[in-house]
């Protein structure tokens, strides 16, 4: 039996994204099972991009224009992580976001900016990309976790009570 341990909390910070997955529904389960038993699983995949594709969308997303609220606003997001202003959610978090999620915002709102074909990063890329920046970054205090208050809910306070520019 393999037995594994989770990372410690510096290497999993080292993860852009913590994305929730749930396990399929009872009907798409049938459909995996299906296709595995015709062996669609391993047909060759469609090349959608290729590398030299990849290197140049990732030259254009640096080039999206961030302004300086939007980075200030990035900056109060993740100091609100780390010294609450308000009593209530402060309790809620036992360990904030290091610098690392700021980084992470701007560049994942670059990316957001430009999937939507935009030349500028908005407040409500930086919101809609919080959740997989921050959930991994953010240890709920055994308070929280005993009132069973998930990390995205937490986020979802921290958004409402941080400015937007």
């Amino acid at each position: 039996m393999d037995i594994t341990y989770p990372l410690p909390e510096a290497q999993v910070d080292r993860f852009m994204f913590k994305v929730l997955i749930d396990y399929p529904t009872p009907d798409e389960e049938l459909k995996i099972i299906e296709k595995f038993e015709r062996r669609e699983l391993t047909q060759k995949l469609n090349k959608i991009l290729n590398k030299a594709e990849i290197k140049e969308w990732q030259e254009i997303a640096k080039q999206i224009y961030t302004d300086d609220r939007i980075k200030k606003y990035v900056i109060s997001i993740v100091s609100e992580t780390r010294q609450p202003k308000e009593r209530g959610i402060a309790q809620l978090i036992d360990v904030g976001a290091s610098p690392r999620a700021s980084i992470f915002l701007i560049l994942a709102g670059r990316i957001r900016a430009f999937i939507e074909g935009r030349t500028f990063v908005t407040p409500e890329d930086i919101k809609e990309v919080a959740y997989p920046v921050l959930r991994h970054r953010i240890i709920p205090s055994f308070e929280a976790e005993a009132e069973k208050i998930s990390t995205d809910k937490i986020i979802s306070e921290l958004l409402n009570r941080v400015e937007v520019p």
